[in-house]
C-alpha cells in the first residue's frame, strides 16, 4: 500500500477511536487508493477491526459492565457476519459499490444529524428486537467491511436508546463480527493476511490517536469531521 493509503487507513481508525463511525472509510482507501479488489478488501478490513474490537469489548466493559451485555444482540450479530463474509464474494462488484456508497452517505447525514438531536431516553430494545437487529448489523457490516456501530448506532440512537447503553452495545458488538467475518473468509480461502494484518495496525494506531484527541477535542467537531469524511467516500463511490 502507498504511504496516502496508510495515512487515510491510519486517519479512519482515528474517527472510529473518537467518534465509532469512522471504520466505513477503510474499504473504500483499500480499493480506490491501494488498488485492492473489493472482496479481497472487504475481506482484510474485516480482520483488521479484530484487535480495534477488542478495544473496544474492553471500552464497552468499562462502560457499561459485563452484566449490561445485550447477549442476544451478539449472538445473531455472529451468524449475521458469517453469512455476509460468504456473500460477499458472491455479490456483483458494481452492487457492492452502490451498497458502500449508501452505507457512507447514510452514516454521514445521520452524524451531522445527531448533532442537533436530543438524547433518547428509551432503555435498550427487548431480546427479539436486539436478534433481529443484531443479525442485520453482522450481515451488512461483514458485506461491507466495517466493524458494526456505523450500521448499530444510527439504528440504536433513531429509536431514542439512551446515548451510553447504545455506544456501549456498538463498541461490544465490533469483536463478534470482525472475529466470525474473518472466520469465514479464512475457511473461505478469501482471507489477504498480509493486507489484513497491515491494515489492522493502522487501524489501531488510528483508533488509540483518536480517543487520545476524543479526550482534548469538543465532541462535535470531531463527529463532523467524520461524518463530513464519511460523506465525501460516498461522493468518490458514486463518480467511480
Amino acid at each position: 500500500m502507498t504511504w496516502l493509503a496508510d495515512g487515510l487507513i491510519v486517519l479512519a481508525g482515528a474517527a472510529i477511536g473518537a467518534t465509532s463511525i469512522g471504520g466505513v472509510l477503510v474499504v473504500p482507501v483499500l480499493t480506490g487508493i491501494a488498488g485492492v479488489p473489493l472482496a479481497e478488501a472487504v475481506a482484510a478490513s474485516s480482520l483488521a477491526f479484530v484487535p480495534a474490537g477488542l478495544l473496544g469489548w474492553r471500552a464497552a466493559r468499562v462502560q457499561a459492565g459485563l452484566h449490561a451485555t445485550p447477549w442476544a444482540l451478539h449472538a445473531t450479530a455472529l451468524s449475521g457476519a458469517v453469512w455476509g463474509a460468504l456473500l460477499v464474494h458472491a455479490v456483483p462488484t458494481h452492487g457492492a459499490d452502490l451498497w458502500l456508497a449508501a452505507l457512507a452517505a447514510v452514516s454521514g447525514l445521520y452524524g451531522l444529524a445527531s448533532l442537533m438531536a436530543a438524547q433518547g431516553e428509551r432503555p435498550m430494545p427487548g431480546t427479539a428486537m436486539l436478534a433481529v437487529v443484531g443479525f442485520a448489523v453482522g450481515l451488512g457490516s461483514a458485506l461491507s467491511g466495517t466493524g458494526g456501530p456505523v450500521l448499530l448506532l444510527p439504528l440504536l440512537l433513531l429509536r431514542r436508546t439512551a446515548t451510553a447503553p447504545a455506544l456501549a452495545a456498538a463498541l461490544a458488538i465490533q469483536l463478534p463480527i470482525a472475529l466470525a467475518a474473518s472466520a469465514a473468509h479464512w475457511f473461505g480461502g478469501h482471507l489477504p493476511l498480509a493486507v489484513g494484518l497491515k491494515t489492522g495496525a493502522l487501524v489501531t494506531a488510528g483508533v488509540l490517536a483518536g480517543r487520545f484527541l476524543a479526550r482534548k477535542m469538543p465532541a462535535r467537531a470531531l463527529r463532523a469531521s467524520a461524518s463530513l469524511c464519511l460523506l465525501a467516500a460516498a461522493a468518490w463511490y458514486a463518480v467511480r
